[in-house]
């Protein structure tokens, strides 16, 4: 795909669509809870269709009218053992997850992925659930996909996680919430905690006391409508276009502002961004609110430490942002980045130096040289979502012909992109 370049300016307002991490969620502790839940802005992309197929075949009934989805809850009783492989696709939040719903039901199921997944470590889920009781078998002792598991009878642990993973919290919170006695979960550096909210919003009990999470097992939830508001990883990608491309003015509303998620507005704002937050509803079990950017003068900065957990999926494009900043940025403490849909360290550093970019890897995160003129070139997304807009973003500063390959690894959380982009050109 030719992608767009040498733009002028961006101008326009974008209503972002439904959070990935909430769509999910929102589906499983749907499935799980008894009656009815209504969810509305869900996002329609290829790893949340994914989890609605999973839970499909677990026997929930589950009915989708473009951005609403209505599903009838059965709690966790009423999933049935599935008759087909479950097929998670892309998805590593829709597998890890569902390996801690699945531990506690009596049944088999047999879990695999695409080629993405059968890469990326399962061990650091596998691994704590054996200890609740949990038999899972996989290639490596549990390591990768396919995994096989036997569920039921668990009994509360209390565990330190090994990584700072808002994937490994949730799915030990999954298995404690069907285990028998106390489930404690200590983290290391707080991450994203839509599971928690999620678990007060369907009516649980579940106590947090600085970074360690608490559950009892045994409880029932109830049904609701989660009204997902729109997803900030997302959202990053426009307020990166619109912080470097000259005579722009973008606004993006109703955009998800958890604080375990608002990293890159604060890395933005340090380093200089024209960044205004509007519309701020605080009380919503979801915090959210409208954002404008408008282009803006930079200066790079350090980006390490506890803040990492909280904007890691957003690093490809605030190293694109670096580029186009006054002076060195340096991104440490991100190893995570390692195991994502790619090592996303080293295919940054590789795509963006294909268009001109002055960037080096290091063995947790990258050095950017900024005030970078961008070329052109061919690049790949490597079938990563997130890889593939930065490079859509990327490419518009370009003064050369920009080629795209594997453009629709980006229907994986954001199909309406392209469609976007051009609405505000």
């Amino acid at each position: 795909m030719e992608l767009l370049t040498n733009i002028k300016g961006l101008n326009g307002e974008i209503a972002i669509p439904g959070d990935k991490s909430i769509s999910h969620r929102a589906i499983m502790f749907g499935a799980i809870a008894n009656g009815e839940t209504i969810v509305t802005n869900f996002l329609l992309g290829d790893d949340c269709l994914s989890t609605i197929q999973c839970f499909r075949k677990l026997g929930v009934h589950i009915k989708q009218q473009d951005e609403k989805v209505i599903i009838a809850g059965k709690g966790f009783s009423g999933l049935k053992e599935p008759a087909e492989v479950l097929d998670v696709g892309n998805s590593g939040t829709t597998i890890r997850l569902l390996i801690g719903i699945l531990s506690g039901l009596p049944f088999h199921s047999i879990l695999i992925g695409d080629q993405s997944i059968g890469k990326r470590p399962m061990t650091r889920v596998t691994k704590p659930l054996r200890t609740f009781g949990a038999a899972i078998q996989g290639r490596q002792n549990g390591e990768y996909t396919p995994l096989s598991i036997k569920g039921g009878n668990l009994s509360g642990i209390e565990y330190t996680l090994q990584v700072a993973s808002a994937q490994v919290k949730s799915s030990l919170l999954f298995a404690g919430l069907q285990a028998n006695g106390t489930t404690a979960i200590i983290e290391p550096v707080k991450t994203r905690d839509h599971t928690e909210r999620m678990i007060k919003q369907f009516g649980g009990d579940i106590e947090i006391n600085d970074q360690t999470v608490r559950l009892n097992g045994g409880q029932a939830l109830t049904g609701t409508t989660v009204q997902v508001p729109g997803d900030i990883s997302s959202a990053a990608f426009f307020l990166v276009a619109g912080a470097i491309m000259p005579n722009s003015e973008i606004k993006l509303t109703n955009v998800g502002l958890n604080p375990t998620r608002t990293g890159i507005i604060e890395v933005m704002k340090a380093m200089g961004a024209n960044l205004t937050i509007m519309n701020e509803e605080k009380d919503a079990s979801e915090p959210r609110g409208d954002l404008l950017i408008k282009t803006s003068t930079l200066k790079g900065v350090t980006i390490a430490g506890d803040i990492i957990p909280r904007l890691i999926d957003e690093i490809p494009i605030i190293a694109l942002l670096a580029t186009q900043a006054d002076g060195v940025t340096i991104i440490k403490d991100a190893e995570e980045l390692k195991v994502k849909e790619t090592n996303r360290i080293d295919t940054v550093v590789k795509e963006l130096t294909k268009l001109g970019a002055v960037i080096e890897a290091t063995a947790d995160g990258m050095i950017i040289q900024g005030n970078t003129k961008l070329t052109g070139g061919d690049v790949s997304s490597h079938g990563d979502h997130r890889i593939g807009m930065m490079l859509a973003i990327a490419a518009m500063l370009c003064t050369r012909n920009v080629t795209l390959e594997k453009k629709e690894a980006i229907d994986v959380s954001y199909p309406t992109f392209f469609d976007h982009l051009q609405s505000l050109i």
